[in-house]
């Protein structure tokens, strides 16, 4: 059944090895009974959840105007900081602690549909299903979320099957489709890019970056790019006018 109310426990300490572009922290925590704790693997993970049926009715009743400008200007006041402060609370230190200071700083709970289990990458994933919708084309708008699964081996298999493993914030959309993306990584909060219409390409031969490096060393043994391991966007917040025009 989903858990309505967590208690949240910080567990500082963790370490997680880097590479150069600094590996994502989200799957690495779990939903439990008594709160947030780090994941354990278990034998067989489960792949993406199916998507809810939309509530979003509800939820958008309970926003105000301009809930996606003022997201998206805390998430850039961010950048660059090693911690998640926000209003005053301590968030993990992890793509998910980012994406549920933020929301809650709109009075929403991105872990309310939460199942048993779940890492809290797959806890938000549900919450966007349930409460918005989940799309891969088209042109994301500033303030949706980006999921990305296989980022790193969650179970520590050696196999591809960890699903939803990191989550990040739309900041922006580039003349050439390149999305920029705010997360939290193993430095701190940090601004990448991604470019659906060239995955694998880190930067053009001008040298414009279009995607940053996710994963280490993937199933190939070479490192992945963000558009290499995206899984797909979802919009919760109302769309406005100011933004449906960009």
């Amino acid at each position: 059944m989903p858990m309505k109310r967590l208690h949240i426990m910080f567990l500082g300490g963790w370490v997680l090895a880097g590479c150069a572009s600094q590996a994502p922290m989200g799957g690495r925590y779990a939903v439990r009974d008594e709160g947030y704790e780090p994941f354990t693997p278990p034998g067989a993970y489960p792949a993406v959840p199916p998507a809810a049926a939309a509530e979003e009715a509800t939820l958008l009743a309970s926003l105000e105007p301009g809930s996606r400008e003022k997201v998206v200007a805390l998430a850039k006041s961010l950048i660059g900081k090693p911690k998640v402060l926000i209003d005053g609370k301590r968030y993990p230190d992890d793509c998910t602690g980012l994406i549920r200071g933020l929301f809650a700083h709109l009075n929403l709970d991105v872990f309310e549909n939460a199942e048993k289990g779940d890492n809290g990458v797959t806890a938000i994933y549900r919450f966007a299903t349930r409460h918005g919708r989940s799309y891969r084309g088209g042109r994301p708008l500033p303030g949706d979320l980006v999921f990305f699964k296989e980022t790193y081996d969650l179970n520590r298999d050696g196999r591809i099957n960890d699903g939803l493993t990191h989550v990040g914030l739309v900041e922006a959309v580039e003349a050439d489709n390149t999305v920029v993306v705010i997360h939290r990584v193993a430095r701190g909060v940090v601004r990448y890019r991604m470019n659906l219409e060239q995955p694998s390409t880190a930067t053009t031969p001008e040298g414009k970056a279009l995607n940053d490096y996710l994963r280490e060393r993937g199933s190939s043994g070479k490192p992945q790019l963000t558009g290499e391991l995206f899984y797909s966007y979802a919009t919760v917040l109302p769309v406005e006018s100011r933004f449906a025009n960009r």
